[in-house]
């Protein structure tokens, strides 16, 4: 009786698919990370903005900014990369 050992055959397609794996895992690990990124940066304008607009009119004056200038600032210090 002869016996037939098929798995070399069986493996030649996962040396292909492996990089094709790694390559889905990688966009999927960048996908979570400018997800927290976005996540960060809200955090820092949500908090920045909330804030600032609870300062009163002369403490907005002590510091130079006006209350039409709020949003901005904010959103300055969640993008100042």
């Amino acid at each position: 009786m002869t016996y037939v050992n098929d798995t070399r055959l069986a493996n030649t397609s996962a040396p292909s698919a492996r990089p094709a794996l790694l390559r889905a895992a990688g966009a999927v690990a960048t996908f979570f990370a400018g997800l927290a990124d976005s996540w960060r940066r809200h955090r820092v304008f949500a908090e920045t903005y909330e804030e600032l607009n609870s300062l009163s009119q002369r403490e907005l004056d002590d510091i130079g900014i006006t209350r039409s200038m709020i949003t901005r600032v904010a959103l300055e210090a969640a993008f100042k990369d």
